[in-house]
């Protein structure tokens, strides 16, 4: 949407898929050709309750972001929660995007644009492992990736102006 002061809202640093979803962001990032800077990156931990501190810190800043990306959806709504106290406006001065698909999602308003991961599909495919291992085999080294997709609702929307240089800000 040309925004180019993007946050990011990490997850728990001791889990793979927050590791995985923050190195998708930076890769995300790198071919949009956007720096990431290192002052706009906070770990959220996947919790709403521990995601509000670090959304506050990077929605108070002077240079804030103009958009946020959170590595989960419960970190995403504690941003949009952040950001209407601050009273910025979600997606007039703020974009914010999640991800997981919760159901959750879909309730907040605006409605939050998240990425989607099949959760039922991911189950299944766990329990088929699980049952594979149960009767002796073996899962072989190659990771398991399934697909996933965008979901674009309403917390999106194009930087803001600035208007002191008509630019995006």
């Amino acid at each position: 949407l040309g925004h180019r002061r993007i946050g990011f809202l990490a997850g728990r640093p001791d889990l793979e898929s927050a590791r995985l979803r923050e190195l998708g962001f930076r890769q995300a990032m790198s071919e949009a050709g956007v720096d990431v800077d290192p002052e706009l990156v906070r770990v959220g931990a996947y919790e709403e309750a521990t995601a509000v501190a670090p959304a506050r810190e990077l929605l108070a800043r002077r240079d804030r972001p103009t958009a946020v990306f959170a590595a989960n959806d419960l970190s995403a709504i504690a941003t949009m929660d952040v950001a209407l106290t601050l009273g910025l406006a979600v997606p007039g001065d703020l974009s914010v995007i999640g991800f997981d698909n919760i159901p959750e999602s879909a309730l907040t308003t605006p409605t939050l644009t998240t990425i989607d991961q099949p959760i039922q599909l991911m189950g299944q495919r766990a329990v088929g492992m699980l049952v594979e291992l149960m009767g002796g085999g073996s899962l072989g080294s190659t990771p398991l990736t399934l697909p996933t997709r965008l979901v674009v609702r309403g917390s999106t929307a194009p930087p803001p102006v600035d208007r002191g240089s008509g630019q995006p800000g």
